[in-house]
């Protein structure tokens, strides 16, 4: 699957102007992470469990 196909939508946490926002794609083997204003860019693909442990150390601050 190309990045072009996945289903990407922005962080509930990214502001109303558009900017500092990140989108992330979540298939079932992996967590894809690009750079709303760079979609033709760079983007991380990390497995989901390593996306889990990311998102629990970020949530405690």
């Amino acid at each position: 699957m190309s990045r072009h196909d996945l289903d990407w939508f922005k962080s509930s946490y990214s502001s109303a102007q558009g900017d500092d926002c990140v989108e992330v794609a979540v298939t079932e083997g992996a967590v894809h992470v690009r750079d709303s204003k760079d979609k033709e860019g760079p983007h991380l693909t990390v497995d989901r469990e390593t996306w889990t442990r990311f998102v629990r150390f970020a949530a405690r601050g």
